[in-house]
């Protein structure tokens, strides 16, 4: 596995603001990534790079505790980006090679089943909430 940089929130600010939002057309951007979905088949792993990584420490001690104080939820596109809480705590940052457009990703797994999981980046929703 390669090493990553860790990005704090001010680093992943910056780096969703400098990513093109443009309405060019990629299949990066043929399904809604706005709020979390399984890969999807659309887009092949290998157009995505990896830049960079939420993850703290050891992943077995991160956080499960979710953070939306307004009343989102997990799969909302509304849903805060804190980078301390899960999923986000377990996330690597992800560039598309075609258009540069980011995404965050994590393995989710549950006792049958491994889900790759996507959610487009977007700097309007990063919240830098200290872990509670």
């Amino acid at each position: 596995m390669i090493d990553l940089p860790h990005l704090a929130s001010d680093a992943l600010e910056r780096l969703a603001r400098r990513a093109p939002h443009s309405e060019q057309a990629c299949t990066c951007s043929a399904t809604s990534l706005a709020g979390w979905q399984s890969m999807p088949l659309s887009l092949p792993e290998t157009q995505l790079r990896d830049i960079g990584t939420l993850l703290e420490g050891d992943p077995d001690e991160a956080s499960y505790a979710e953070f939306h104080p307004d009343g989102t939820r997990y799969w909302s596109e509304a849903a805060p980006i804190a980078p301390r809480y899960f999923p986000y705590n377990r996330c690597t940052v992800s560039e598309c090679v075609a258009c540069g457009r980011t995404f965050l990703r994590y393995t989710e797994g549950g006792g049958y089943f491994v889900d790759r999981r996507i959610r487009a980046l977007d700097a309007g929703l990063i919240v830098d909430a200290p872990l509670e």
